[in-house]
């Protein structure tokens, strides 16, 4: 899919003092996100802080991201859990049409074998009226999509079109782009190997820093994506300590206070998160001054 290639952001969901939601706030990230060339937008993943939100608040999160796009970037969609069933019923039940695509996480908690791994995504590829993106994020599922079951699902369905390969590892990646099908697409959940995927074969990133610095990663990206070796890695050194300390004490913590100090808003996040401490929070400020000094 042409759409989903090159630089994605996984959105936050910007909260105000009294951890209500922040519409005017999430329409200048996505404008933001816009006028500095990001490709594509994802609405409700991990970064959203979505565990955190109630029905309710999704369903302002999606009305506002939409409305505040106005049908410029393609839109990708959120939708995954734990519960197969669940996730299959919301699929049905709600109107996917402004979206290119669903993003859906592997089932975290349970720790399913591969062959649970292969039902649960059989289940919602048969039930998804839109394509599929897989999300393998061992780091927060506690199990790890193995390249032969996302070629198994590739291969037995049409509409199971990417995965964002956030297992942080480049051998492993690598494997996957040997064998998968001809038009199935790897984009990098990991913004420190976006590189290496890319120039091995894959077709881009979801990315958090890209929320932060879009303009930085998606001119990366897409000198990458033009096999621009030199070029595109002068991008990454420079965004290289930037992405260490956005995780340093947690996501979307460190993206949000970047937020902050770019006047977009608060550096609110909800409980189990906290905010950065203030050392971290004067080094992130110094090094987005020092980026968007160049």
């Amino acid at each position: 899919m042409q759409s989903l290639i090159g630089t994605g952001v996984a959105l936050v969901t910007p909260f105000k003092k009294d951890l209500s939601v922040d519409v005017e706030a999430l329409k200048k990230i996505v404008h933001y996100q816009i006028d500095n060339g990001i490709d594509y937008l994802v609405i409700l993943g991990t970064t959203a802080e979505n565990a955190t939100l109630d029905d309710q608040e999704k369903e302002l999160v999606i009305k506002t991201i939409i409305d505040a796009n106005n049908d410029r970037l393609p839109l990708v969609l959120g939708v995954g859990g734990n519960d197969t069933h669940q996730v299959v019923t919301e699929l049905k039940t709600r109107d996917l049409s402004p979206f290119v695509a669903i993003l859906s996480v592997s089932p975290y908690y349970n720790k399913p074998t591969q062959e649970g791994i292969y039902q649960h995504f059989k289940a919602i590829a048969q039930a998804s009226s839109i394509p599929v993106i897989l999300y393998n994020v061992p780091g927060r599922t506690a199990s790890n999509i193995l390249p032969s079951t996302v070629i198994r699902l590739a291969t037995d369905f049409k509409n199971i079109v990417a995965i964002k390969e956030a297992a942080g590892d480049v051998v492993q990646a690598m494997k996957l782009l040997q064998r998968k099908p001809k038009d199935f697409l790897v984009i990098s959940g990991d913004d420190m190997v976006t590189l290496p995927i890319i120039f091995a074969g894959g077709s881009g990133v979801i990315s958090v820093i890209g929320e932060g610095f879009p303009k930085q990663t998606s001119d990366m990206v897409r000198l990458a994506l033009q096999n621009k070796v030199k070029e595109s890695y002068e991008l990454h050194y420079l965004l290289l300590d930037s992405i260490d300390m956005i995780f340093e004490q947690g996501n979307p913590a460190g993206i949000k206070e970047i937020f902050k100090s770019l006047g977009l808003s608060e550096n609110t996040v909800r409980l189990p998160l906290v905010n950065v401490d203030e050392n971290l929070a004067k080094r992130l400020h110094e090094e987005l001054e020092k980026i968007n000094g160049m």
